[in-house]
């Protein structure tokens, strides 16, 4: 007996069929318009600093990327809940929640460069030359391409 996966479907008909999938793209949708509509009652510097979280039972958790915008945000907060109340999406709003969540960073191994000397270069060259498994010597003339001049 073989096991015979499906047939590969294209991900938007898995996100309209599957309903887990489809619920939770529904929810991604839902906090992308609330954000644009978030977005059009905050000042232009504060935009790419506050970001909707949830909008559950009347209450808008927003995550602020510092706690000095999650301050200059507290003090607008009543400002910025009757202009989000005057929308049809925020109607019921009762109180907004700042968390402040500093943005992910890549991790400093990913970032870091080996970087590899002339000399070393060089020697890979030579050794490519002289291998005759043509995927190894290619991947021995990729990795002395990587030899920059000091």
């Amino acid at each position: 007996m073989t096991f015979r996966p499906s047939p590969a479907r294209p991900s938007a008909a898995l996100l309209r069929e599957s309903k887990p999938l489809k619920s939770l793209f529904g929810q991604a949708q839902q906090l992308v318009r609330l954000q644009h509509l978030l977005d059009s009652q905050l000042q232009p510097a504060a935009r790419g600093h506050c970001h909707v979280a949830s909008w559950r039972e009347g209450c808008l958790l927003l995550i602020v990327t510092n706690g000095q915008w999650a301050t200059r945000l507290r003090y607008q907060q009543r400002r910025l809940q009757r202009q989000l109340l005057t929308l049809e999406a925020f109607w019921g709003l009762n109180r907004i929640l700042f968390k402040v969540r500093p943005p992910m960073q890549a991790n400093a191994s990913s970032s870091r460069v080996n970087k590899l000397s002339p000399a070393a270069a060089e020697s890979l060259r030579t050794a490519a030359e002289g291998i005759d498994d043509p995927r190894l010597r290619a991947a021995l003339k990729r990795l002395a391409r990587h030899g920059r001049p000091e």
